[in-house]
């Protein structure tokens, strides 16, 4: 396991099931699903819900229609796990090279890590920022124009981004100067906590 030793400073992990967190991570889709899907309707709708229809375009068969969402969505899945890499590398001595990417096979979940401690309001910065980018400002974006596919793609990753939120809600009362490291094979991270 890729942690460091770090003298007066005892580790701690705070991890979740990488399973359990796929379940879990529904709840906090939860809120912004109430929150944004009847304003859109009540924005855009016209007391039907004809507003679906343009979901996808007529000229599309079943088949296209579908490659193109496989496509977007993992388009999509590989911006996620960058947009936290390079937000992390920000803040990280070693920039990139401190950032590695790859997949928890059993749980078929791709993830970011990145292998040295930051601070807490760094690593929640970077934790958050996918969430925001690809879920949360699309829907916003979506509800001001009415584009119902930006809708429907930053509703999905505002759902994609729940494990991530999870883990925010997890580690955010501590103390924002502290150090965490990511977790190298969890999801979840390490704190470091003065003896």
């Amino acid at each position: 396991m890729e942690q460091l030793e770090i003298p007066d400073y005892k580790m701690e992990e705070m991890t979740i099931d990488a399973a359990k967190a796929q379940v879990n991570s529904i709840f906090y889709f939860i809120p912004f699903a109430i929150l944004f899907g009847p304003l859109y309707y009540f924005l855009w709708g016209d007391g039907t819900l004809d507003i679906f229809k343009d979901l996808f375009p007529k000229e599309m068969n079943g088949l296209m229609t579908s490659a193109i969402m496989i496509l977007v969505i993992l388009i999509g899945i590989v911006l996620h796990e960058l947009i936290h890499g390079i937000t992390w590398c920000l803040f990280a001595k070693e920039g990139f090279k401190s950032i590695k990417f790859g997949v928890i096979w059993k749980a078929v979940t791709p993830y970011c890590h990145c292998k040295e401690p930051l601070k807490l309001r760094h690593y929640l910065t970077g934790a958050i920022m996918p969430g925001i980018l690809l879920g949360i400002l699309p829907s916003i974006i979506a509800l001001i124009t009415g584009n119902i596919q930006l809708f429907a793609f930053g509703m999905f990753f505002t759902m994609a981004a729940g494990g991530d939120f999870m883990m925010i809600n997890m580690i955010r009362k501590l103390d924002m100067e502290i150090l965490v490291q990511d977790h190298p094979s969890k999801i979840g991270c390490i704190v470091y906590k003065t003896i």
